[in-house]
């Protein structure tokens, strides 16, 4: 039972057809590690997964889907080269953890960025609430990252004011629930985490957002014009991450039965092992605060190291893989992305409460 942030679990139903994919595909007779990126076959595929994230999602046709590699840390540099670069406004950031601030570093280089909240104050244990945002109505854009995977903390709301587009990272939480796409200009998520196996980023894009991206002194590759024309086949994309992020959405679209179901799910996973951390806090210490808990990584840290060490040696002889916290802060994590099912939740608090009771 793999709950680790990432790469993160994949579902069953799809691991077996990839598997069988990687030997050959029944429609072609060849693997798909061999399939071509201009052959009728890809197309199909490209078509499929872009409508089964429209659909899903309810994109609306003024959004163009393209399909991009360099995960989320390029986009935190073609941002700002396409959209702040030679500028005269100013672009505004929300930094509320790890990877959020390391988009606000991207952002620098290519103009004048304005954090217009920052929570390392306070540990990055919270998120901001509508009055602590410094924001004006003359930004080129918002950035903000939906879900911090480090800290475990999710934006229950959705930031910004209306005449400023909005940009945001769901690497880790997209496809976890329904979102109002028409306030975002762009959404931007790697797979690793609900989307796929790494080596593909979504990137959605509105068409008014889109017409005011620069196009001089860009780098053909670094310009999102060129991706979009090209219908995300300008070089040769993941076909592999890409062809299993389509099995993905079909699982989610008939298995699942859409993200209002997948959101119910998720919401009864995370209640599951909160439920069973808050029943001893000075034992099981969750790093954010109540109300901005993330439904998709939970971090937590244990009275001491030495117990720590003990704990993770103990879930992988129970089966339960992937529970070490983020390097930058320690401790431990429970990622729940959409693959870890309700059983393999069930399982792991069921184990949480043995091991206070023989630790705590």
């Amino acid at each position: 039972m793999n709950f680790s942030a990432g790469p993160g679990a994949l579902p069953i139903e799809v691991l077996l057809e990839a598997g069988k994919a990687v030997e050959a595909l029944p429609e072609t007779g060849i693997s798909v590690l061999c399939m071509s990126h201009r052959s009728a076959w890809f197309r199909d595929v490209l078509d499929e997964a872009e409508n089964n994230l429209r659909k899903l999602l309810d994109i609306p046709d003024n959004y163009h889907v393209i399909f991009m590699q360099g995960g989320s840390s390029l986009q935190f540099a073609m941002l700002p080269m396409n959209f702040l670069r030679g500028s005269y406004r100013h672009a505004e950031y929300i930094v509320s953890g790890y990877w959020s601030s390391k988009a606000l570093i991207e952002g620098h280089i290519e103009g004048e960025v304005r954090v217009v909240w920052d929570g390392k104050d306070t540990g990055y244990t919270r998120l901001p609430g509508l009055n602590d945002l410094q924001l004006s109505p003359d930004a080129t854009y918002l950035h903000y990252v939906s879900n911090e995977t480090v800290e475990g903390l999710e934006f229950s709301w959705v930031p910004g004011l209306n005449d400023v587009p909005l940009v945001c990272d769901m690497s880790s939480n997209i496809l976890a629930s329904p979102v109002e796409i028409d306030k975002y200009a762009f959404i931007y998520a790697h797979a690793q985490k609900n989307l796929g196996p790494s080596g593909v980023t979504v990137c959605i894009l509105q068409d008014e957002f889109v017409q005011q991206a620069k196009r001089t002194k860009l780098y053909s590759m670094l310009d999102y014009h060129t991706h979009i024309q090209a219908r995300s086949v300008f070089n040769t994309p993941p076909i592999f991450s890409i062809y299993v992020l389509m099995l993905v959405t079909r699982w989610l679209r008939d298995k699942i039965g859409g993200l209002s179901a997948m959101g119910t799910i998720n919401r009864e996973k995370a209640d599951l092992i909160y439920g069973v951390l808050d029943t001893d806090e000075a034992f099981y210490r969750v790093h954010s605060q109540r109300p901005f808990r993330s439904t998709m990584n939970i971090a937590f840290s244990l009275p001491n190291p030495t117990l720590e060490k003990l704990f993770l040696e103990a879930s992988l002889r129970e089966g339960f893989h992937g529970l070490e916290g983020h390097r930058s802060i320690g401790g431990l994590r429970i990622s729940l992305y959409n693959a870890v099912s309700l059983d393999a939740a069930k399982a792991l608090s069921t184990w949480l409460v043995e091991f206070i009771r023989q630790h705590g």
